[in-house]
């Protein structure tokens, strides 16, 4: 009798670290002995400008640099996503720059990853005074990963066919980066030495390194836990208020949304922020195959219509949350101290406003103060800023022209995340994770 294998569910995952360190190769040879790419695919890649590397070798990074000035520059510039699946589960790739150019873009990908495969170039890394030497960009990737909170982080040393399988090189590199993880509080760490152009413990594990006696990379993702998105306190931020034509009996008013945290019931008590009005659910319809439909239950991931049993006023950007005294309450904040990864080639200017994007809400902010931005050579946190420069990370104080219903980022991303819009150029300027509210 076959036994069943558990569906441990959708992982996403980023991969990351300084350019050239073989993002784009380790995924495309993921994807090639996986046989996840299809066959019309194959034809196009071996059509490809450059499309050998070395020899025979199929340039595999083309399966992801899908962009003609990236296959042009021989870099990733945009963020790629690609999708497989094995009998496992299935997988959402994001394939993100490595130039300090695009580290927006790399900020972007890894939002919304449960993993993060840290790549270093085994050629590259300096010794000095016996002790490796990681890249900036690496150590810069390394600590957008510890703020973004992402749970399981593999660290991948590639390249090691070019440095003859040495156990010795891997060890001096994983000692370095332990050192780096200890520095800025990384944990949860795998770390594997690796050949994306050839596999090498990609997919099966290396015969040229039997001193390395763990997993290969795909049967390490699929054995990572699933992420848990649900949380105890309910979270739904109003996206839409939808009305039927107000000349029938039944005049309809719901809110819709996506449950960004917890779950709802009907008959369940509720409250909406920041007005305070207090109501209790009527109904709730969720989408179900060949339409909508009206359901008792809904949790965190669905995108659901809610009725209430009171005419109150509910916009959008307003938090509908549980009423009762065991949940935990949102914040409804007039400031907040955030973490900062600054995007845009103009600087950070304190006197000007800028448009903070929250959930569904949109408020006027102005930073009122840098507490201390980071020293990507040093890792130390430097005093005395007052800007922040395009790829700088900082500990800012935001004073917001309204109140704003809010976590923290460790409590819940989905509500603790936002991104700051120049009100003029409509840039994205920065994206920030809230630390604490006042």
């Amino acid at each position: 009798m076959t036994q069943a294998i558990e569906d441990l569910g959708v992982l996403r995952f980023i991969t990351a670290g300084s350019v050239d360190d073989g993002k784009s190769t380790l995924i495309g040879r993921l994807l090639f002995d996986s046989r996840a790419v299809l066959s019309d695919q194959l034809g196009a890649l071996g059509r490809a400008r450059g499309k050998r590397v070395a020899g025979d070798t199929l340039d595999l990074a083309l399966l992801t640099d899908g962009l003609e000035a990236e296959r042009e520059q021989g870099i990733t510039i945009d963020v790629a996503y690609r999708y497989f699946t094995t009998g496992r589960r299935k997988f959402i790739i994001a394939d993100t720059p490595g130039h300090e150019q695009y580290t927006r873009n790399m900020v972007t990908g890894a939002s919304t990853a449960d993993a993060a495969i840290v790549l270093i170039d085994a050629t590259r890394v300096e010794t000095v005074d016996g002790q490796a030497q990681l890249l900036a960009q690496t150590k810069r990737h390394s600590k957008i990963v510890k703020l973004l909170g992402i749970e399981h982080v593999i660290v991948a040393v590639n390249k090691m066919d070019l440095v003859d399988y040495s156990e010795a090189r891997f060890d001096e590199i994983r000692r370095a980066y332990l050192a780096l993880a200890e520095r800025i509080g990384l944990t949860g760490l795998t770390i594997m030495p690796v050949s994306a152009l050839v596999g090498d413990n990609i997919v099966t594990g290396s015969e040229r390194m039997p001193w390395y006696g763990g997993q290969p990379l795909l049967a390490l993702l699929e054995s990572l836990p699933a992420a848990t998105r649900e949380r105890a306190a309910l979270r739904f931020p109003v996206q839409w208020v939808a009305r039927q034509d107000g000349s029938q009996a039944d005049d309809f008013r719901g809110y819709m949304g996506k449950i960004e945290g917890g779950e709802i019931a009907v008959g369940d008590a509720v409250r909406v922020l920041p007005q305070g009005l207090s109501s209790t659910v009527a109904e709730i319809v969720a989408p179900v195959p060949g339409g909508t439909a009206a359901v008792d239950r809904a949790s965190a991931g669905q995108c659901v219509t809610l009725r209430l049993a009171d005419d109150i006023d509910v916009s959008r950007g307003d938090m509908i949350v549980a009423d009762r005294p065991d949940s935990e309450a949102a914040a409804v904040a007039r400031q907040i101290d955030a973490d900062l990864c600054w995007f845009d080639e103009d600087g950070l200017a304190a006197q000007r406003k800028y448009l903070l994007k929250q959930t569904t809400n949109t408020v006027y902010a102005r930073v009122a103060s840098v507490h201390h931005t980071l020293d990507i050579h040093t890792l130390a946190d430097a005093a005395g800023a007052s800007s922040l420069a395009m790829n700088d990370i900082g500990r800012v104080t935001l004073n917001l022209q309204r109140p704003l219903v809010c976590d923290t980022y460790e409590t819940l991303p989905a509500t603790g995340a936002f991104v700051l819009i120049d009100e003029v150029t409509h840039r994205t300027v920065a994206a920030g994770m809230i630390r604490d509210v006042h």
